[in-house]
């Protein structure tokens, strides 16, 4: 199972967001969507053994991490719309600190960064890691950033995780996540 956390800095902690304003209204939520979409769709497939965490950081409310997980996942498209519909319908139930599913596959809690890195051992996806082609075993969890970079408290939580980069560019964080899926196959195909 990879297990991916996007942070999503100014993402919208409720559902009364507009599907047509994602990439404004809803705090750059069309990133989320993106990455979500990266987790999940190949060119005829899916893949069903991954579960893309998004912690949502915005306003109005507390923190709320939303999980999508491949294995039970129904209802989701390629598109943003898609992702964007199934992230507010999870922000439209009422939570607290235990998962609650909102549609089959998508849950929702409260919870922040520090949250999700004391249950799963995350490594960081960053530029300034190492280069996942020059590494023996990878590891089967990752946090990354949306399109801001992690804040000093955020470095914090993350300290002492191993680091891996993808590249020797910043990418996109659904590019990033599209090119650890390929490095992943590549493995598994004994390429």
């Amino acid at each position: 199972m990879l297990r991916l956390a996007v942070v999503g800095h100014l993402a919208r902690t409720s559902g009364d967001f507009n599907l047509s304003d994602m990439a404004g209204g809803a705090g750059r939520m069309d990133v989320l969507c993106r990455c979500v979409s990266a987790s999940f769709f190949l060119s005829h497939e899916f893949r069903r053994d991954v579960e893309c965490f998004l912690v949502l950081l915005g306003e109005p409310d507390t923190p709320k991490i939303i999980r999508f997980s491949g294995e039970h996942l129904r209802y989701l498209s390629p598109d943003e719309r898609s992702a964007g519909s199934l992230i507010k319908k999870a922000l439209s139930i009422p939570v607290g600190t235990e998962f609650r599913e909102s549609t089959p596959g998508v849950t929702v809690r409260r919870g922040g960064v520090s949250d999700i890195v004391k249950e799963y051992p995350f490594a960081v996806l960053d530029e300034g890691g190492t280069d996942i082609r020059t590494v023996d075993t990878l590891p089967d969890s990752y946090i990354l950033s949306d399109h801001l970079d992690f804040t000093p408290p955020e470095m914090d939580l993350l300290a002492g995780k191993e680091r891996f980069s993808v590249g020797p560019c910043a990418l996109h964080a659904n590019h990033a996540i599209t090119v650890l899926h390929n490095e992943i196959d590549r493995r598994r195909a004994g390429w």
